[in-house]
């Protein structure tokens, strides 16, 4: 089942993807709504699906499938390719964990959305990635167990600032370099998912999955999920042994080869990013010139 979160007449509701072309409404607000009662991860249903008024698709505004969730993780160095495409050698998974950040919910929006070009930055590119969405309270899984927490998958984008300027010179040390690496994935609309979450039963094996990006319609990245460092059950074991996973959280997957970085082309002002991960649909978003600073009225 593919659920999902929108506008319709002004408010915020989600529903479930009838067709190709209809919507079947479940309640107001987003998806944390029907994450909350804990019955969307393994193999659960609540009772009386579906049911609900219908609406045409291109009437509502998709958003992302949950605007706020309490954790949005991302994994850095995921793929070995991603890793070895600038010249740096393959990691050692013996000696290796996850590694794992967080990003701030301002940085999500979903698809069709913009993404404004931030003033502290001129080298902005692309991650495609595999979203995870949370559906049970998860805390110290094994492994062999952690898939059963997971409600569903969804398309993402991690799009990262590649070097950050302040208007001052500072020294290049490792701390600078680590949080200039840090900040660049917590800019305003650079984690963009969706366009909606299909639910784990639908997806036999999330090891398994094509994923690709273009730019302007051209082939910038095209991997597959099969070639993960840690597994999806990896990284959801053990990020629960770092903090305590609860319905809703998010957590992007890592992003194979052919980022911008290593060819030194970056996005501009006008570009259009689509990201497709088999059985989950797609994702395009676009660069737009940012609006005027300032602080917004209540």
């Amino acid at each position: 089942m593919k659920l999902l979160t929108y506008r319709r007449a002004g408010a915020v509701r989600h529903g479930w993807l009838a067709d190709d072309r209809t919507v079947g409404e479940l309640g107001d607000g987003d998806l944390s709504t029907l994450l909350g009662t804990g019955t969307l991860a393994g193999s659960d249903r609540p009772a009386g699906w579906p049911a609900g008024q219908r609406y045409p698709l291109a009437e509502v505004e998709v958003l992302a499938p949950l605007l706020r969730p309490g954790k949005l993780l991302g994994v850095a160095a995921n793929y070995q390719d991603h890793v070895t495409e600038s010249g740096a050698p393959p990691l050692d998974r013996s000696t290796l964990a996850p590694r794992l950040f967080l990003m701030p919910p301002t940085a999500i929006v979903g698809p069709d959305a913009p993404i404004p070009m931030p003033a502290v930055s001129d080298e902005i590119d692309w991650e495609a990635e595999l979203g995870v969405v949370i559906g049970r309270v998860a805390r110290d899984v094994p492994v062999g167990t952690a898939l059963d927490a997971v409600a569903g998958y969804c398309v993402a984008n991690d799009v990262s600032a590649r070097s950050m300027r302040y208007g001052f010179a500072r020294d290049r040390d490792a701390a600078v370099t680590f949080f200039d690496w840090l900040a660049g994935k917590w800019l305003d609309g650079f984690a963009p998912y969706g366009p909606w979450l299909v639910t784990a039963d639908e997806i036999g094996d999330p090891q398994d999955l094509t994923i690709e990006l273009t730019v302007n319609g051209v082939t910038r990245q095209r991997g597959s999920t099969k070639d993960m460092i840690f597994s999806v059950a990896e990284l959801v074991s053990f990020a629960s042994r770092l903090m305590t996973l609860e319905p809703g959280d998010v957590l992007m997957t890592g992003t194979p080869a052919g980022v911008g970085a290593t060819t030194g082309e970056f996005l501009a002002v006008g570009d259009e990013m689509t990201v497709r991960v088999e059985g989950l649909g797609s994702l395009t978003n676009r660069i737009v010139a940012a609006a005027r600073p300032g602080i917004s009225q209540p």
